[in-house]
Order: C-alpha cells, then structure tokens, then sequence
C-alpha cells in the first residue's frame, strides 16, 4: 500500500494529522508512506513575519473570534501530544525545508526529518528559512550537517519539490494535509485516526 501525504511544515494541522495517520498506521506493516511537498505560500518571505496567531487573526471577524481559533488548535494538538505554540511560530518560506524532507528521503529518513521541523517550527518557534536551523534539525534526524549545507547551497532537490507541487496540482489538491492512497481520490488527513484507518482498509477509488 502506498500512502501520499501532501504537506507543509508551516501547516499546525499538518503536525495533527501526521500524529494521526502514525495512530492509523501503528498496526499495519503494509504501508509504505511518502511525504510531498506543497508549500501553502510558495511567496512566502525568507524573513519571519507576525506569528501564526497573529495571521489567524487577520482572517477572523473579532479578537475573541481569533482567539478561540487558536485555542481550538492548540486543543487538538494537545490531544495527539502536541505542543503548538502559535504565538512562537513564525510563518516563513518553506521551500528550503521541503528539500530538506527531499534528502533526508534519499536516506530513508524523511519520517524523522519533517518530525524534527514540525516540532522545531510549532514547538521551538524556530527560523526554518534559516540555513543554521535546517542544518542542526537535518543533524537531529541523523543526516549529515555538511550534506545539509551543501544541499542548501545548491539547487538540489528543487525539482523534487516541484514535481510534488505539480502532482498536487494535476489531482485537483489545493489544502494540506491531503492524503492518497493507492493512487485513488485525494483526502483529508485530518481525521479520526479510526476513520484514516477505514480509509486504509478500504482505499476509496476514483
């Protein structure tokens, strides 16, 4: 069984979801997961702005309306073990932390890679634009620092991310956490991990 996720690190309900599908997971030994890129603001400045919370806010009606956005968030996360501080986490480009997730694939460490910047981004608050942060994250995971630097340096795994990008694009996949089993419809990850585990018995088809 094949299992895509379609993420990105800056999403909180990527972290729940992730934390969900390993709940769903836990007994199966027949699925292999493959985390793809898609950046929620492929824009995004290199340069931390306002913190989550913050950007929630400009996008609800009232004060105590952002406030229980957030505090339904943190609710949830908590719920799967999760600390989400969204008065930290400060949204950035991602795009560098998504090649980071490409090479640590190359090593079978994708799992572990895009735990560490998950929790290093809603936990920490951490810059994960910064190279100095993905190298010392990339090192948590059990990747090589001075393969990190060079990777960042360069272009490499670029065009991975944008082939992930595109294959969101062609199947009609515009939110995160999105999943794809078996190459059938899209998903919502987000769900019960009772319900992932349904959709992981029986795959819906297209």
């Amino acid at each position: 069984m094949r299992v895509e996720v379609y993420f990105d690190i800056l999403c909180p309900w990527c972290y729940i979801g992730k934390r969900r599908l390993t709940t769903a997971l836990a007994n199966r030994s027949d699925a292999e997961v493959v985390w793809r890129s898609l950046e929620l603001d492929p824009e995004g400045s290199p340069v931390a702005g306002p913190t989550a919370a913050e950007v929630i806010a400009q996008y609800q009606s009232s004060p105590q309306r952002a406030a229980a956005r957030v505090q339904h968030i943190q609710a949830l996360g908590a719920a799967e073990g999760l600390e989400l501080n969204l008065h930290k986490a400060r949204p950035v480009n991602s795009f560098d932390a998504h090649r980071l997730v490409h090479l640590a694939a190359s090593h079978g460490l994708a799992d572990q890679s895009l735990e560490a910047l998950l929790h290093g981004y809603h936990t920490e608050g951490l810059d994960i634009a910064a190279p100095d942060v993905l190298v010392a994250l990339g090192a948590s995971a059990g990747l090589d620092p001075d393969e990190v630097r060079q990777t960042l340096a360069e272009d490499t795994f670029a065009r991975n991310v944008r082939a992930d990008e595109r294959s969101a694009v062609e199947r009609g996949i515009r939110g995160v956490p999105t999943l794809v089993v078996d190459g059938g419809p899209p998903v919502s990850a987000v769900q019960d991990p009772v319900v992932l585990d349904g959709l992981l018995e029986s795959p819906p088809r297209v």
